[in-house]
């Protein structure tokens, strides 16, 4: 059980190569097909599911038990909801995320020709102050206010429509990424590709160092976490802990940091398991790995739809702290790296109940819990005196 040292040039890399690839929810097979790649040059196995969902094998010392990092390559984006008249687009976002960080952005439309796609910008229906004035401060937020302007010759349905681009047309938000001198990277969708490649980071150095897992470890990585429909599938009931890696809410009331591990308690569906996230916390103090604990009111991650599935398995969160999530993202190259150092070390380590994590199912009397208990009850009457 060691914290191995990460590949940083790697990491940085994979990053900016995974963020330069667009996939919005539903529309993933690029970035899926990269992701592949590496896990491939890793020498890692892997199995695709029908939906598309990736799964790569980090082989342990006993194949009976098994843990897993889930992960998610897909992104917040939109699609075309309708062609207006003046040759601009109507779109609907893909994932929840509100239109006044989508204002300005560079966008790239995904037509059904593969060998042809268009550029644009999202702007609000009044963008120029020479034309509108004070109007374009007042103007109402929301997807119903914005549209695209494609950088095409079009002035009207049909100019658009010949150029192939057809309602149901998948947009995305281009990242334009950048890493500052001082660490932090600020771009569209660190949310999840930071995470992505924190673990890709994590499996190369495990694979570089020859690492002893006790138990298979596998790599889940799903393509619908946006919409709600992450970690359905693709694992099986020999899992006894899922680790979702994924953001950490950076924002005023949170505890959450851009440079640290961030530990999930509870987000909007509950609280994670008690003594898997006791697990992380104390690999986390025992190796000195700066790290924050926290509680997210409107989030959830991969391991929400696993549960929700059905899967039998402890779940846990870990984050890189992203300031401005599903808007103009930031986070620190530290944080990453500090994920991907846990990750190692908490694959090496044994499972929380080895013993009782070898099968789905067990006797109630066997069962751990915590050495917490409830206080004796004060008599009725105390000794030494009458009612």
């Amino acid at each position: 059980m060691d914290r191995l040292e990460i590949d940083l040039d790697y990491m940085r890399n994979v990053m900016l190569e995974l963020l330069r690839t667009p996939s919005p929810s539903g529309r993933t097979d690029a970035v899926m097909q990269i992701i592949g790649d590496h896990l491939a040059e890793l020498g890692l196995p892997m199995q695709v599911t029908r939906r598309g969902v990736l799964r790569a094998t980090l082989r342990g010392e006993t194949s009976d038990t098994a843990r897993a990092v889930a992960v998610h390559a897909d992104t917040i984006g939109c699609m075309v909801k309708r062609v207006k008249e003046n040759g601009r687009i109507e779109v609907v976002p893909v994932g929840t995320h509100s239109a006044r960080f989508a204002e300005g952005a560079h966008v790239t439309v995904f037509v059904d020709d593969l060998t042809q796609i268009y550029t644009g910008t999202v702007l609000p229906l009044m963008s120029s102050g020479h034309n509108f004035g004070e109007a374009v401060d007042t103007q109402g937020v929301g997807w119903h206010q914005v549209e695209i302007r494609i950088d095409e010759d079009v002035a009207s349905a049909a100019d658009v429509h010949d150029l192939g681009i057809r309602v149901g047309d998948f947009v995305a938000l281009d990242a334009a990424p950048q890493i500052t001198p001082n660490g932090y990277i600020k771009s569209r969708h660190l949310d999840d590709k930071a995470g992505l490649a924190a673990c890709l980071a994590a499996v190369k150095a495990l694979v570089d160092h020859d690492a002893v897992l006790p138990v298979d470890a596998y790599l889940l990585v799903t393509i619908g976490e946006e919409v709600g429909m992450g970690a359905t599938h693709g694992l099986d009931d020999r899992v006894a802990e899922l680790v979702a890696v994924d953001n950490a809410v950076v924002s005023e009331g949170q505890q959450s940091r851009e440079d640290t591990v961030n530990i999930g308690m509870l987000d909007s569906t509950g609280p994670f398991d008690y003594h898997l996230t006791r697990r992380l916390i104390g690999l986390c103090e025992e190796h000195q790995l700066p790290y924050r604990r926290d509680v997210y009111r409107f989030y959830r991650s991969d391991a929400a739809p696993a549960i929700e599935s059905g899967m039998e398995a402890r779940t846990a969160l870990v984050g890189f702290g992203v300031d401005s999530s599903h808007g103009h993202e930031r986070t620190h190259l530290d944080g990453v790296q500090r994920i991907a150092e846990l990750l190692t070390i908490y694959l090496t380590s044994p499972l929380t109940f080895s013993d009782w994590d070898e099968d789905p199912t067990g006797k109630l009397e066997d069962f751990p819990s915590h050495s917490v208990q409830p206080a004796e009850p004060e008599p009725e009457t105390a000794p030494g005196r009458h009612g």
